[in-house]
């Protein structure tokens, strides 16, 4: 018995369209980061059930970032829930058992906000793992 070919689902413009508002986004964030000093060591890094969006260093400071992009500042400033933050803060202790040359680096959580026509927001220490 042969099985049926799978169907292809359309793609949603809508997604994809947010998928690459949200790509320009995140490089907007690491090309604002490397002028100010930071070296992206990762982008879109995965662990199970969580992304971070950018992983940066700068001297003994390890640097979780997440980039916001929305249609003004404010709405980017709220969109981060306590479960993202939370999920966040545990990828990043899973990154630092798998990369352990990154251990002992004091850590960060910071966001980039990225809102039309403007230049990005950097907020160094937007949260910290004990919310």
């Amino acid at each position: 018995m042969s099985k049926a070919p799978a169907r292809r689902r359309e793609a949603d413009p809508r997604r994809s369209g947010a998928w690459g508002r949200g790509r320009l986004a995140e490089t907007a964030a690491a090309l604002l980061l490397m002028v100010k000093g930071y070296r992206i060591l990762a982008r879109r890094w995965r662990a199970p059930g969580a992304e971070i969006d950018m992983i940066a260093r700068r001297g003994n400071c390890l640097v979780f970032v997440e980039v916001k992009a929305r249609a003004s500042f404010a709405e980017a400033e709220i969109a981060l829930g306590n479960a993202q933050r939370r999920r966040i803060t545990d990828a990043a202790e899973r990154f630092c058992l798998a990369h352990p040359r990154h251990a002992d680096c004091d850590r960060r959580y910071d966001m980039i906000l990225v809102s039309k026509g403007a230049m990005p927001r950097h907020i160094p220490g937007a949260f910290d793992a004990n919310f």
